[in-house]
């Protein structure tokens, strides 16, 4: 039996799903690239930054230097996570729809 709701036929069109289906085994992996995601975000967000400032002059040589250290150290602990769960960078990229990508493609 099909039932016609706004002149659509919903028996072609099942109601959307409430459940959220987790896979045990891919949860932590799962968390991981999120939150790796949300870093690599932030990470680029303050190097550009970063960048900015030194074009303009606002930093000093001292200061500079502890950013460069800071923002390559950064990098560093990211490689080495994405690498222990099997990440790649283009991984923590999420697909926004219409949007496009999260993070620009560097």
């Amino acid at each position: 039996m099909s039932r016609r709701r706004s002149g659509i036929d919903v028996s072609e069109h099942p109601e959307p799903r409430k459940r959220l289906d987790l896979d045990p085994d891919t949860v932590e992996r799962d968390l991981i690239k999120l939150v790796l995601t949300v870093v690599e975000l932030l990470r680029q967000l303050m190097e550009r930054q970063a960048l900015r400032r030194v074009d303009e002059g606002d930093l000093s040589e001292d200061q500079e230097e502890r950013i460069g250290l800071t923002l390559m150290l950064l990098d560093d602990r990211m490689t080495e996570l994405r690498d222990r769960y099997g990440l790649r960078p283009e991984d923590l990229n999420l697909d926004l729809g219409p949007l496009g990508p999260l993070l620009p493609r560097e």
